[in-house]
């Protein structure tokens, strides 16, 4: 298979790129889902999250409010890094052995991780090719603030918990731009789709090349 890291920053459409990618044949591993099962009532993670910032954070059914677990993290750096410390490694493991599963199985030509923060933990290294959804930040805000019912400031504080768009490009194999229609990001993910079939191809050339020099 080829390992791919879909990124960007929140609100610049990862989650409808990851939906069309996944329609055109792809499988797509979407880290916030992991995350979600690893926190669920009485688990290890759930426990320790519970332990640190308290019981303000749980819904009456014990499970974690995630909107307002969300709020603490993102006005609290100190906060925000100890959920990341304990929640990207595990996230990490569960998706390692994914991938070994997959790739037995031989039913897929592409994964595609689909998580925010693959460059600010260091996770890029490990893909063949990182794609990046970008979007002007006028755009990136007011898709915020729709999504989220939350003011500008919320907004931009949300974006300035993140690494910026511009520093992310900057590892980015290929860019999808969402900032148009839906039709033109269709377009845009599909073109990206093509090319990284064909880096399927050369890796699988490659490696069958590699099976015969040995």
């Amino acid at each position: 298979m080829l390992i791919v890291a879909l990124t960007g920053g929140i609100a610049t459409g990862k989650s409808v790129a990851a939906t069309i990618l996944q329609d055109l044949g792809c499988y797509i591993h979407r880290a916030d889902q992991e995350a979600h099962q690893l926190m669920k009532p009485y688990s290890p993670v759930w426990t320790k999250i519970v332990d640190y910032f308290g019981p303000v954070i749980l819904q009456d059914n014990q499970e974690i409010n995630r909107q307002q677990l969300g709020k603490i993290v993102f006005a609290d750096p100190q906060k925000r890094a100890f959920l990341n410390q304990l929640i990207h490694p595990l996230v990490w493991e569960e998706k390692k052995k994914l991938i070994v599963q997959l790739e037995e199985q031989g039913h897929y030509k592409i994964f595609i991780s689909e998580a925010a923060l693959t460059i600010e933990a260091g996770y890029y290294r490990f893909y063949d090719k990182i794609v990046i959804t970008h979007c002007p930040l006028e755009i990136q805000l007011k898709r915020l603030m729709e999504r989220d019912h939350i003011n500008k400031i919320q907004a931009q504080q949300k974006i300035n918990s993140q690494m910026p768009s511009q520093d992310k490009i900057q590892y980015a194999d290929y860019i999808i731009d969402t900032s148009g229609s839906l039709l033109q990001t269709i377009d845009n993910t599909v073109r990206v789709y093509r090319q990284l079939l064909y880096d399927y191809e050369l890796k699988h050339a490659e490696l069958a090349i590699k099976k015969k020099k040995q």
